[in-house]
């Protein structure tokens, strides 16, 4: 097996539940590559997305941020230990149940969901973040410009709702 380039995306596709309309691994490889084209020189381009049932995003929730519910997204940056040069990006988990329920109430296609939660998740683990208004903006404006390069509407637009869960 050949070693990866460094321009080369690898993501670990991982399904700790039995769903049909789960995005594919050539889906996810587009969407997270979108990010990456605007991020050239990070070199950290391996990542696992998982997708997992509500009672594994409440448990995680909980654990790892203190809030006792289910979310859309969590994102899990790795963090290399001194010395230790890793191409790992980090985890997302993304609970299926969430997405597509909230993708009915915002009536937005359920892949145009994915893309959102997948590249809002890779922004996370990139070091943005939307604690306070100024940073919020920036990473809302920079998610617009990247689903607009995929052909996918705002999802901040008025006709649509922004995320509930929104965590990461």
């Amino acid at each position: 097996m050949n070693e990866p380039t460094s321009d080369e995306l690898i993501i670990d596709r991982q399904a700790a539940i039995n769903e049909p309309l789960l995005p594919s691994l050539t889906q996810l490889t587009h969407w997270v590559g979108c990010v990456f084209a605007h991020h050239p020189d990070d070199q950290r381009r391996e990542v696992t997305i998982r997708f997992v049932d509500e009672r594994e995003s409440q448990t995680l929730n909980r654990d790892y941020r203190g809030k006792d519910k289910t979310t859309n997204v969590l994102s899990f940056p790795f963090e290399s230990p001194p010395g230790v040069e890793l191409p790992l990006l980090g985890d997302l988990v993304i609970c299926h149940a969430v997405v597509a329920q909230e993708a009915r109430e915002q009536r937005k296609p359920l892949e145009h969901h994915y893309a959102h939660m997948v590249v809002h998740g890779i922004l996370h683990l990139m070091g943005y973040d939307h604690i306070n208004d100024e940073e919020a903006e920036e990473m809302e404006q920079f998610e617009r410009e990247l689903l607009a390069e995929l052909n996918i509407p705002d999802p901040y637009s008025d006709s649509f709702q922004a995320p509930d869960g929104d965590e990461a």
